[in-house]
């Protein structure tokens, strides 16, 4: 066999793709006969979370946990890609927001909901590396790093309506 750095430039590698932002209605965990996963939930695409996170590690990890318990989910990098997806229809029963991010940050994102009678009744939790405060459109604030237990407490509370 040879050096794989040496390697032709015919040879053709599969492609990786991530499994961010799906397109509304899209489950891309759907298997026929079952899930991709033995322990996961099936999805519910009424159950759709909006991550919107500057950090692709954060947009992974967050999405694959609450994917695991079979909610839908959908991610933006700034408010600006956010606000856009909002606006094409498809509402999530919840967004989580971090505050700073390039382009449009969390704080200008909750001053544009806030202008949008339909968007402002869509529950926001803040996910914050600063000192957690009180914020004005958000119902909580958690603090970065992430306990993933308590992340999912609160996301079922808002999506479920677990209490």
């Amino acid at each position: 066999m040879g050096d794989p750095m040496m390697m032709s430039a015919t040879t053709e590698w599969p492609a990786i793709e991530p499994r961010r932002s799906a397109s509304p209605g899209i489950d891309l965990w759907a298997q026929p006969g079952g899930s991709a996963r033995g322990d996961r939930k099936d999805v519910e695409t009424s159950e759709l979370v909006l991550i919107v996170d500057d950090d692709p590690d954060l947009l992974d990890v967050t999405s694959f946990v609450i994917e695991i318990e079979g909610m839908a989910v959908e991610t933006a990098r700034d408010g600006e890609e956010a606000l856009a997806r909002l606006r094409a229809g498809n509402l999530p029963r919840l967004v989580l927001l971090d505050l700073m991010m390039p382009v449009m940050n969390g704080w200008e994102f909750l001053d544009e909901v806030a202008k949008d009678p339909v968007l402002k009744a869509i529950p926001i939790v803040v996910l914050t590396a600063a000192e957690p405060a009180e914020i004005p459109g958000a119902l909580d604030v958690l603090s970065k790093p992430m306990d993933l237990t308590v992340l999912l407490r609160v996301v079922e509370r808002y999506v479920r309506g677990d209490r």
